[in-house]
């Protein structure tokens, strides 16, 4: 067997109930390519929740040895940094960067992981991928393609690749000193998304990602690495709703009939991307990464893709991929993801154009959260659109679950933007950006600290958690 000594494999989740069918997966997958690895489940649920399912994960089999942080261990972890700290006005930033959220339960899993590797898996990948049965050969500059297939039909199938292997080949280790396998360049462009936003132009069921040539120097450190990836895919809230509104045998939004299926994909390194994604991440944390932003909004992982744009940094799509399989489960509504997503855009578009500085742990952005009148009615002209077809395809559809559905949506989304009134959604939507800027700054700025602190500790060993009593292979 090949033990990754330094190197700890994550599965933040806030669906409990779920994660015990997640973990057993990568637990054979790392089994069978001849790797003992430790793995931690990172749970955000609360502890009523916590009571109801935790038998789960004992009930599991691994052959790997599990470890459980859940809301107990993360109270204690705050105590234990506010009682270092010692300021009574620092103990709401503490219990902020690692609050109930997406950002913030991710910061817990880059403390346990502080002075090593991390491999982080959410809750629903899992450990293959969907490849295409007659795939053909990428063009030149091209390093992934992908197409959606009708789900359950031929032409594609399951395939598994030796994650861990892949993440330790560049993890670590400089630009010039990756395999000769790699295709290298400046920055990857993805023809379906945004480049610096990573926002969806829109449905695309053909997409490729295409290298940039450019300067990378060969001793830019790989910090951030991630699989390619196929099922659900990486895609906007509004594009399942566009599938949605363009299927009409589809009844709700959330049943998809389509998959996401990779055609090829080859590795490479660069020196700028825009588009990883911390579903299916590897991070080099020897000495320390930024946090996430600790937000219940969908751009927790943007202050890495901010970060790597720094000299000295790197980053990978290795070979190999995984699959995402969208849990359904304790799912915001669609016109609640919708929200959340524009709003996410927004802000990600006021950092970026206000950044002022990046340095080895964190960053620091000029923007203060002002929401103009016009900002605030191009994002409600948007939705107003989106509502009146979802209204004309409810009026049009033979279906009357699908009709029903159709115009709970359009009710649910008009709801979600203050009935499209921008006297009323302009100050909303303007509390909201306050708020979350105001917690981003507070716990960039205390971050460095904690990571101090956190050194004299004795790493994952040595922070609150508990070792799972679940069956062992």
């Amino acid at each position: 067997m090949m033990a990754a000594d330094d190197l700890v494999f994550v599965i933040p989740t806030h669906r409990l109930r779920d994660v015990a069918d997640t973990i057993e997966h990568y637990d054979e997958h790392f089994r069978q390519h001849g790797h003992s690895v430790r793995m931690i489940v990172f749970d955000d649920s609360d502890p009523v929740t916590h009571e109801a399912y935790y038998h789960l994960l004992e009930q599991t089999r691994t052959h790997n040895v599990l470890y459980y942080v859940g809301p107990r261990e993360k109270a204690r972890l705050c105590a234990w940094f506010s009682e270092r700290l010692g300021e009574r006005r620092l103990h709401g930033v503490v219990r902020n960067l690692f609050k109930t959220s997406y950002g913030g339960n991710r910061n817990c899993t880059l403390m346990y992981t502080l002075g090593g590797l991390m491999v982080s898996a959410d809750d629903d990948m899992r450990p293959y991928a969907l490849m295409e049965d007659d795939p053909q050969s990428l063009r030149p500059g091209e390093i992934c393609r992908g197409r959606l297939h009708p789900s359950g039909q031929n032409g594609y199938s399951r395939q598994s690749f030796d994650m861990l292997s892949s993440f330790l080949d560049v993890l670590g280790k400089p630009a010039g000193q990756v395999p000769d396998g790699y295709e290298r360049g400046e920055v990857l462009v993805d023809t379906a998304m945004d480049l610096e936003s990573n926002a969806s132009r829109g449905l695309a069921r053909e997409n490729s990602l295409l290298l940039r040539r450019g300067p990378l120097p060969d001793d830019a450190v790989v910090r951030m690495a991630q699989t390619f990836l196929s099922g659900a895919h990486d895609i906007d809230a509004l594009d399942y709703i566009e599938m949605f509104l363009e299927d009409e045998e589809m009844t709700h939004p959330g049943n998809l009939r389509e998959v996401y299926v990779l055609a090829g994909f080859r590795p490479v390194v660069t020196k700028r991307n825009w588009r990883m994604s911390c579903g299916v991440a590897g991070y080099d944390n020897t000495s320390g990464l930024p946090p996430f932003f600790p937000t219940q909004l969908r751009f927790e992982d943007y202050s890495h893709r901010l970060w790597l744009q720094q000299a000295g940094v790197a980053s990978a799509h290795v070979d190999a991929a995984q699959n995402h399989v969208r849990s359904n489960y304790r799912r915001h509504s669609p016109a609640a993801e919708i929200l959340n997503e524009e709003v996410s855009n927004y802000l990600k578009r006021k950092i970026r154009s206000t950044l002022a500085r990046l340095d080895t742990l964190g960053l620091s952005f000029e923007y203060e959260g002002e929401v103009t009148v016009p900002d605030a009615q191009e994002m409600l002209d948007r939705m107003i659109r989106l509502c009146g077809r979802s209204r004309h395809a409810a009026k049009t559809t033979a279906h009357p679950e699908r009709a029903e559905n159709l115009r709970r949506f359009a009710i649910s989304l008009e709801n979600a933007f203050s009935g499209f009134k921008v006297d009323v959604f302009r100050p909303h939507l303007m509390r909201i950006v306050r708020s979350v800027i105001g917690t981003i700054r507070d716990s960039v700025g205390l971050w460095p600290a904690l990571i101090d602190i956190c050194h004299v500790k004795n790493h994952c060993e040595g922070l609150p958690q508990v070792r799972v009593r679940n069956r062992r292979r």
